[in-house]
């Protein structure tokens, strides 16, 4: 087969939660399937660190899609004419996107569909668009993968597709998120806090991710109890930042937050398993990757009780609404002076992590595109 394969967001030391997915489930499929030819297409120069067996042919599609209506026009006349060029049998879309005018057979993988809920939190266009045309991508797919049974059941509900349509693929870890040395975690801290402990979050500074309540939650941490554990955020700002920004300015134990930005993988292993505890309270998740990070690295994890969430975690979590503030605050504390419960969470962890696997993720990834290919 002839395999087309959107591959715009596999972009050098930016990869975010869709661009791993993409990077760890296509380099299983493109290895394990040697029989079939593999069409990476991008919309700008790659880097060769992507193409990852000698069955992948890189096409360059400009132009660099950093709008709605670029994404329009790549999609829906750019990507027709390349694949009919290469005779595709299929068109695997790792960030949900399809074209409309094409009739070889579409798998796209959406991860969640936050953007029917909260459209006010993202910027005007996108927002348009997404609620214009996902709808319509979904009706037009031959098959589609998502990341948890949580998007799986949203999916079919609020587009009204049949749930047969659609395959979990759940996200899983980078091989690097591992269990560090005591030594490693002390230079880390020294490096980081100047020693102290601390409480982690990792993910992009968004409205859905709830950073306000993070750091509401935090203060009241504080002030509540004689310890003195910092906060580190590890994330890139993307848009509508100014309530975090006012939150931080009201907050009496402001300096004990630290921002440190994005992260490249290697550093964000050492920050995260050198953490006390990864607080992770977003208002909306399709998965959530760090989840299965922090158990990955053995750190205890408190988690807001909200859309994928508690299917991810299981009962290796303390679990809270992302709006009690006072009760995120409460289990902190408690993990903060309770090396039972620490221990006790670690362990539930290391059993709910082996649910997760790109192995198994890239096997039902590869059934849809087979699928999908048969059908044409």
């Amino acid at each position: 087969m002839n395999i087309a394969v959107n591959t715009r967001l596999l972009l050098p030391n930016r990869l975010e939660g869709i661009g791993w997915f993409t990077y760890q489930t296509l380099k299983r499929i493109c290895n394990n399937h040697p029989e079939h030819n593999f069409f990476f297409i991008f919309d700008r120069s790659y880097s060769d660190e992507f193409i990852f067996s000698k069955n992948i042919t890189p096409i360059v599609l400009p132009p660099p899609t950093r709008h709605p209506i670029l994404w329009y026009i790549w999609f829906n006349f750019m990507i027709p004419v390349a694949l009919k060029k290469i005779k595709a049998d299929v068109f695997l879309s790792p960030d949900g996107m399809l074209s409309l005018y094409t009739k070889v057979p579409q798998v796209p993988v959406i991860h969640d569909i936050n953007f029917m809920y909260n459209p006010q939190q993202l910027p005007f266009f996108v927002r348009n668009f997404y609620c214009r045309y996902f709808p319509k991508f979904a009706k037009i797919a031959d098959n589609i993968a998502t990341v948890s049974e949580y998007s799986r059941k949203d999916i079919s509900k609020i587009f009204n597709i049949k749930p047969e349509k659609i395959t979990v693929c759940y996200n899983s870890t980078n091989e690097l998120y591992t269990p560090i040395k005591d030594e490693i975690k002390l230079q880390t801290k020294q490096r980081i806090t100047g020693g102290k402990e601390y409480f982690i979050f990792i993910g992009a500074l968004n409205p859905r991710k709830n950073i306000p309540g993070l750091l509401k939650s935090y203060e009241i941490f504080r002030q509540n109890t004689k310890f003195d554990q910092k906060l580190v955020i590890v994330g890139a700002a993307m848009h509508l930042t100014d309530e975090i920004n006012k939150t931080l300015s009201e907050m009496r134990f402001k300096d004990d937050v630290i921002f440190l930005g994005r992260l490249p993988v290697n550093e964000l292993h050492l920050v995260l398993a050198s953490a006390i505890a990864l607080v992770y309270i977003p208002f909306f998740e399709g998965f959530g990757i760090p989840l299965v990070e922090a158990m990955s690295c053995d750190v205890p994890i408190i988690s807001g009780n909200t859309t994928s969430l508690p299917e991810v975690v299981g009962d290796a979590a303390l679990i809270c609404s992302p709006t009690d503030h006072k009760l995120v605050a409460e289990y902190m504390t408690k993990i903060s002076e309770d090396d039972k419960l620490r221990n006790s969470l670690i362990n539930k962890g290391r059993i709910q992590r082996e649910k997760f696997s790109w192995d198994i993720s890239a096997d039902n990834l590869w059934k849809c595109v087979e699928t999908a290919a048969n059908k044409n």
